[in-house]
């Protein structure tokens, strides 16, 4: 229906006659001349109705209106003088409209498409005009160029392309599984998979060696800015593999995939063990992209005259104080935000926030008085966090996880009021060595999940004391403080699995119940296998700089993981539950 896509009209075709076709950008009635911006996926390009040529095309564009749909020939013309728009690839042409087709009408627009501020709900509600939009056509033309890539990235290092079931066995994997009632088993349900993980296992087993999806994911939990609760995952697995193959791997695709995208990135990334990521940064996902390390400082306070903090660095494997220096922070904040700092930390369970400031004089603040017994210790302070006039450390101290937690995120906090993030870089990075184990409610989980490798050469399963020093062979890559995906080598031999189960508190028959069929596997030869996976839509996410994957999914749900476009969740007539052997209960209200 067209011989050209709007942008695609240049001052190659000056009188040739062409047809073009899409919406209606704008209108413009200039008292005679009638001009329109006629947009498609590719841009805008300008339409010229004078009466003066075709009385007939005037006439019905005196009748278009914003977001018509119209499919127009006419002739190429060179812009008039000084009338040309170096903002639009079609800025020098114009076409003269001979024929004019108003293919459907529109009703008027319920938001402005170019107004970045309209309710989130009413974009939702209207998603398919929302998609009109320039920049979610843009977002959505990286990813399909991304998900090409990564599929002949993988292609060609003979990687498999393999479908998994979508509806499953409910096997516990954190968070809680989407239930599908089965119509034929009354009583029973299948679970949308949270992942491929047991599939991807079980077909190392078959010896299929290279194995990837693109795969739809699902998990019934709290939503955020990176969390939807159907999601797309990179789903890599291999065999006879070390933690360095799988990391090669996973860094080629990354490096080729924003590269056909037209981004600059590394070929390696750093890498730096969990520990130390935690006791810098106080995350296992930390941002590269500024400085503002952490600093341990308990052994200094161990002579400090107030009890608050002696006491807390007595006990230094279960405690942490850890200072934040902020360079030139005493001519940036004042002393109203200094306040405001120590307000943010008490909302993640800080009970308080000391300070320093880096006076010509020495270190001053309020804890001062309880170093007059050993001035050389605030000495050691300024030494060991490297001070110099006009900075300020903040100190957090307590059990080590909290502070970890509280002064990571005033890490954060502090980057974004000085201004520290580059937005326009890619820092990447290499979290390695998890802890295989961690307790939550007084239970012990699994920190990644219970078919990770444990590292035997630095534990014996038999004689553990403390869980949580068992450390496994896993590894998460991490871009600009994103957890990107991340991976581990598998348990491939199922005397270490009963070993595992037996340590997480999982009995032989509850862990035959849940994992039955990929134990099993596990008698039959299976070879070292191990993977990765990759967040797709939060990859597309930083690719695109938007701060949330609901910009980067076609039709993504609300927090409330609603559809607002088609009304899901929704209930269902008594018809279909009754052949599901399904009643609701209904809510009494208090």
């Amino acid at each position: 229906m067209r011989t050209h896509y709007c942008t695609e009209v240049t001052e190659n075709n000056i009188d040739q006659t062409v047809t073009v076709a899409g919406w209606v950008n704008s209108r413009r009635d200039h008292g005679g001349l009638i001009f329109i911006d006629l947009r498609d996926k590719g841009g805008l390009v300008q339409l010229v109705c004078d009466p003066a040529d075709n009385k007939e095309a005037h006439s019905i564009a005196e009748n278009v209106r914003d977001e018509f749909v119209l499919i127009a020939t006419g002739k190429v013309r060179a812009r008039g003088e000084g009338l040309e728009n170096p903002n639009l690839i079609t800025g020098k042409i114009e076409i003269v409209v001979d024929n004019l087709i108003i293919e459907n009408r529109s009703k008027p627009m319920p938001f402005d498409l170019n107004d970045l501020k309209v309710n989130e709900e009413i974009k939702l509600r209207n998603r398919f005009l929302e998609l009109r939009g320039k920049k979610s056509y843009d977002i959505f033309k990286l990813r399909s160029k991304a998900n090409i890539a990564i599929r002949n990235c993988l292609n060609d290092m003979d990687f498999l392309d393999v479908e998994t079931p979508i509806l499953t066995k409910s096997t516990p994997e954190g968070a809680r599984d989407y239930l599908v009632p089965s119509r034929v088993h009354h009583g029973e349900f299948y679970a949308l998979p949270q992942s491929p993980q047991l599939f991807k296992q079980l077909l190392m087993v078959s010896g299929f060696d290279k194995y990837f999806q693109i795969a739809k994911c699902f998990r019934d939990e709290d939503l955020r800015a990176d969390r939807q609760p159907e999601f797309t995952q990179i789903d890599v697995e291999m065999s006879f593999c070390t933690q360095d193959d799988v990391i090669k791997v996973c860094e080629k695709v990354i490096h080729d995939t924003f590269t056909a995208c037209g981004f600059d990135v590394p070929s390696t990334f750093p890498r730096m063990t969990y520990n130390d990521a935690m006791e810098l940064y106080g995350s296992d996902k930390p941002d590269m992209r500024y400085d503002l390390k952490m600093v341990e400082v308990s052994d200094i306070f161990d002579f400090c005259t107030l009890d608050i903090f002696s006491n807390i660095a007595k006990d230094k494997v279960k405690n942490r104080i850890k200072a934040l220096k902020v360079p030139n922070g005493d001519n940036i904040f004042s002393k109203r935000q200094m306040k405001g700092f120590e307000d943010f930390v008490r909302k993640f369970g800080a009970s308080g926030l000391g300070y320093f400031q880096m006076k010509e004089d020495g270190l001053k603040g309020p804890l001062n008085k309880f170093f007059v017994d050993t001035p050389e210790k605030l000495d050691e302070l300024v030494e060991r966090c490297e001070m110099k006039v006009g900075d300020i450390i903040f100190f957090g101290a307590g059990e080590k996880k909290l502070v970890w937690d509280y002064m990571g995120r005033l890490r954060i906090e502090l980057a974004n009021q000085m201004g520290l993030i580059d937005k326009d870089k890619f820092e990447f990075l290499w979290v390695v060595d998890f802890p295989m184990f961690e307790s939550e409610d007084g239970k012990t989980k699994a920190l990644h999940h219970p078919f990770t490798m444990p590292n035997l050469e630095k534990c014996d399963l038999d004689n553990i004391d403390d869980l949580e020093s068992i450390e496994s062979i896993a590894y998460d890559v991490v871009l600009n403080g994103t957890e990107l995906g991340g991976g581990s080598l598998r348990i491939h031999k199922s005397d270490i699995q009963a070993k595992v189960f037996k340590l997480m508190g999982i009995s032989d028959e509850e862990a035959k119940e849940k994992f039955g069929f990929l134990l099993d596997a596990l008698e039959f030869g299976a070879p070292p296998h191990g993977g990765f996976a990759l967040g797709f839509d939060r990859m597309i996410m930083l690719m695109a700089g938007t701060d949330s994957i609901r910009d980067v999914i076609a039709f993504p749900k609300t927090q409330k993981a609603q559809c607002l476009l088609t009304q899901a969740p929704s209930s269902v007539d008594d018809e279909q539950l009754k052949e599901l052997s399904l009643r609701i209960r209904q809510q009494i209200q208090a």
